[in-house]
């Protein structure tokens, strides 16, 4: 048991990463087609058993020829294509290669077609460097390279690379097992929907693990305690909503307190500042996140990610450039605001600004009331300040696909 403490944002993440490698230490893993790994997590590494590409392959249509030998050169009546296995160059020769062929022992570089004059099978040009339009063996691959490490999290684009070093299928460790609880008697009522759930186990299931809708419990400590309990005996990982405040029916945050020890209660950035997280007693983790819906997310996105992508999810986060679109002074506490935008002609426009789709401040930004808004989960980006920002004020964003 502990009381936790807040925490800024990264080294919060940072603390729900090293959870992430406890949890994924000694797991089982399975083998699946590359057309699947997308948010998996290698269980093996994967070393090239040779180089790739195997020989110098040209990059342009054209002419492969010594680099080193005069014009002109005579043309081998016998093309080269990407399937073929070349014959060696004799010398004074050249022959005709298609984009991605292999070039002939021999051969240095590749005269592009447009470049080339050919007349009566003899082959003028302007002179070449070796290199010239040659992709070299070995460039992409080296033999022998560890090209991906054990722990490694797969993304798309990684299965033209296994693909290419010869995989078609790889271990990966086995998804994590993830218990989605909505807390409040509003909702367990009926009175109000349950708006976070759906979205949280949507979120989850973009991170590569396996997300269960487990319904809801009232906002009755006991009640919320045994909920946790009998989810964390089937799950690695509990994520609540809703009963992260200091509110007299707010328990969340007391059941996980009952139930492990805190990692950290509460983190200075806002909409999201009550999310909290636990190591629970049997060994899973419990992350309670704030029931408004924009606050759950930015929460999820910003500081629970790092529980289910690991050490990455800690990284400085990759942003595009913006300028704002209007004037935001923010609250003068010292937080960190996450400011959804949407990306127009005019700039990043903060939503909930009176001039956007959202209209709820007009003098500074109200993070309590865009924390409510469904609305406000279709921003293109968000802002990351704890600084006033000034139209026309050039300023970095993070786009929301680099959360997902």
């Amino acid at each position: 048991m502990s009381d936790g403490r807040t925490l800024v944002r990264r080294p919060a993440a940072e603390r729900l990463a090293s959870a992430h490698e406890r949890l994924r230490a000694d797991r089982s893993a399975t083998t699946v087609p590359l057309d699947a790994i997308a948010g998996r997590f290698l269980a093996e590494p994967v070393v090239a058993d040779g180089a790739i590409p195997a020989h110098d392959t040209a990059t342009m249509d054209g002419f492969a020829l010594d680099a080193t030998e005069s014009f002109p050169l005579t043309v081998v009546d016998d093309p080269v294509y990407p399937e073929d296995e070349p014959p060696a160059l004799e010398p004074g020769t050249t022959v005709r290669v298609a984009t991605g062929a292999p070039l002939p022992a021999g051969a240095t570089a590749v005269l592009k077609r447009e470049d080339a004059t050919v007349t009566d099978g003899r082959l003028t040009g302007p002179s070449l460097e070796r290199g010239t339009n040659v992709y070299p063996r070995g460039s992409n691959v080296a033999a022998d390279e560890r090209v991906f490490d054990a722990g490694e999290r797969l993304t798309p684009q990684d299965a033209a690379l296994l693909r290419d070093v010869g995989r078609d299928r790889v271990a990966v460790a086995d998804r994590f097992a993830v218990g989605v609880l909505a807390t409040g008697t509003e909702i367990h009522e009926g009175v109000q929907p349950d708006r976070d759930s759906e979205m949280l186990a949507n979120v989850v299931r973009a991170w590569g693990h396996e997300p269960t809708l487990t319904g809801s419990v009232p906002d009755e400590r006991e009640r919320v305690r045994e909920a946790v309990a009998d989810l964390a005996a089937d799950h690695e990982i509990v994520v609540t909503s809703g009963g992260t405040s200091v509110g007299e029916k707010d328990c969340a945050v007391a059941a996980l307190d009952d139930l492990g020890t805190l990692l950290f209660r509460g983190v200075e950035l806002r909409p999201g500042r009550p999310v909290t997280a636990a190591r629970l007693d049997g060994g899973a983790v419990a992350v309670a996140l704030p029931g408004k819906p924009v606050a759950a997310w930015l929460a999820a996105a910003l500081v629970a990610r790092a529980l289910f992508v690991g050490r990455p999810a800690t990284r400085p986060l990759p942003t595009v450039p913006a300028t704002l679109a209007r004037d935001l002074p923010v609250p003068d506490a010292p937080f960190e605001y996450a400011v959804p935008v949407t990306l127009t002609d005019d700039g990043a426009m903060p939503l909930g600004h009176v001039d956007s789709a959202l209209p709820l401040f007009a003098d500074r930004f109200r993070p309590g009331r865009l924390a409510s808004s469904t609305r406000a989960t279709r921003a293109d980006a968000v802002w990351l300040t704890d600084a006033d920002g000034a139209a026309g004020q050039d300023v970095a964003v993070v786009p929301v696909e680099v959360l997902e």
